[in-house]
C-alpha cells in the first residue's frame, strides 16, 4: 500500500485516503494537520475534510451509508455536521445527558463543521464517482442525508 503504517490492505486503504488527502491539500496556505484517531485529518479555516469511500460500484452518493451508526466516523458527523433537517419530537422528557466526546474529537473546536469527500471505487475501475458536500447522519439506518452535494470532476482516463 506504501502508506505511513504497517496496516494490512483493508486498512491500509483506509489509511492511504488520509494519507493522500493530506499530501494534496498540505499545500494550501491556511491547510492544518490534526491527529485524530491514529489519522492525519485536514482542516482548511474551520472545516475538517472527511474522506469516504461509499461504495465499490458506480451508485449515487445519495446512496451513502456508514458501516455503524457508533463509532468515531458517526460522532464525527454527529458533533460536527449540519443541524439535523427535521428536529427530534420533544415529548417533555429528560434527555439522557449528551457523553463527553472522544478526547480526539475534542481536538476540534466545537464550531469545526465537517465537509465529506466521499467516492465510489474499486480495485479493477479506480475512483468511479466522486462528490463533496455535506450531511447529517440518520441513527435509525445509518444512511447520510445530504444538506448539499456536488460532484468533482474525474480525470480522464
Amino acid at each position: 500500500m506504501r502508506t505511513q503504517t504497517l496496516e494490512a490492505y483493508g486498512h491500509g486503504l483506509y489509511a492511504a485516503q488520509f494519507e493522500e488527502l493530506a499530501v494534496s491539500l498540505s499545500v494550501l496556505p491556511r491547510a492544518v494537520q490534526v491527529r485524530l484517531q491514529g489519522r492525519t485529518f485536514m482542516v482548511l479555516d474551520d472545516h475538517v475534510i472527511y474522506p469516504f469511500r461509499y461504495a465499490k460500484k458506480n451508485v449515487p452518493v445519495t446512496a451513502a451509508r456508514l458501516p455503524r451508526a457508533t463509532g468515531f466516523r458517526a460522532e464525527l458527523l454527529r458533533r460536527h455536521g449540519p443541524e439535523p433537517m427535521q428536529q427530534a419530537l420533544d415529548l417533555g422528557l429528560d434527555e439522557p445527558e449528551e457523553p463527553d466526546p472522544r478526547s480526539d474529537l475534542a481536538l476540534l473546536p466545537s464550531d469545526t463543521r465537517v465537509v465529506i469527500v466521499a467516492y465510489a471505487c474499486s480495485m479493477t475501475e479506480g475512483v468511479i464517482r466522486i462528490e463533496w458536500g455535506s450531511a447529517e447522519l440518520r441513527t435509525e439506518d445509518r444512511y447520510l442525508l445530504w444538506h448539499h452535494h456536488e460532484p468533482l470532476a474525474l480525470p480522464s482516463r
